[in-house]
């Protein structure tokens, strides 16, 4: 199996990786200005890392309630359905950007929220939150008599 991460932005979308391992490791963000460019980066990563499962950050309020950018995340995981023919599981990402943020130093953080470097974290994340979920831990060594 391999995961595609997705960190849903409308300037910029954080993107990581995972397989059968079970450690997501981040990728370069789609940060093109123009957003029909981004689609088309977004479905090249797709089929060259021949992706079987897409995971996408849900931005779920405090209170567990779906606000405005939870229906944009909607949209965009049914046009990824549609479009991809790949199976979508949302996964909460609250917290997710501030957790990457913090890495961050605070001096360089405007500068490399720009870059996506912060997106990719994040995607990380909420990647490796599902990885952790889904995955089945490996299994301890034995022990010898």
């Amino acid at each position: 199996m391999r995961f595609l991460g997705i960190d849903y932005g409308a300037r910029r979308i954080g993107l990581s990786y995972g397989d059968d391992l079970g450690v997501a490791t981040p990728l370069p963000a789609l940060t093109e200005a123009d957003p029909v460019k981004r689609w088309e980066s977004l479905q090249a990563v797709v089929r060259t890392r021949r992706i079987t499962d897409l995971v996408v950050g849900y931005p779920l309020n405090m209170d567990e309630t779906a606000g405005f950018k939870a229906k944009e995340v909607d949209a965009f995981a049914a046009r990824l359905r549609k479009e991809t023919g790949l199976p979508v599981h949302l996964v909460d990402e609250r917290l997710t950007s501030y957790e990457a943020e913090s890495t961050i130093a605070k001096s360089r953080r405007r500068e490399v929220r720009a870059s996506g470097i912060i997106d990719s974290r994040a995607a990380t994340l909420i990647l490796q939150d599902y990885l952790n979920q889904k995955l089945p831990p490996p299994a301890p060594p034995e022990e010898e008599p």
